[in-house]
């Protein structure tokens, strides 16, 4: 089962913020300059973690909000943009 996340990251060093934003782009979608939506489940949030931590300094915030499917049902987005659906893989 996959659990849905909100990640967001405030990182001054813009080298540094382009390497989480390029490893966030392999786990979710990204919804605002800094902000992530993710469906993933507990394997792919370890590996998430892991990757995060080897590059997040100590000036560095990067936030996880787990998001409940109750909650995420009640997703409201104002203007443009859509919340992110599940992620269907087919194989053949």
């Amino acid at each position: 089962m996959s659990q849905f996340l909100v990640v967001s990251y405030d990182i001054p060093n813009d080298r540094c913020r382009v390497k989480v934003m390029k490893t966030l782009e392999g786990f979710g979608t990204r919804v605002q300059y800094s902000v992530f939506e993710c469906r993933l489940k507990a394997a792919e949030i370890a590996e998430m973690r892991k990757k995060l931590k080897k590059l997040v300094g100590r000036q560095d915030s990067v936030r996880i909000y787990f998001i409940s499917a109750d909650d995420v049902s009640r997703i409201e987005v104002l203007g443009s943009g859509e919340v992110t659906i599940e992620r269907l893989l087919f194989l053949h």
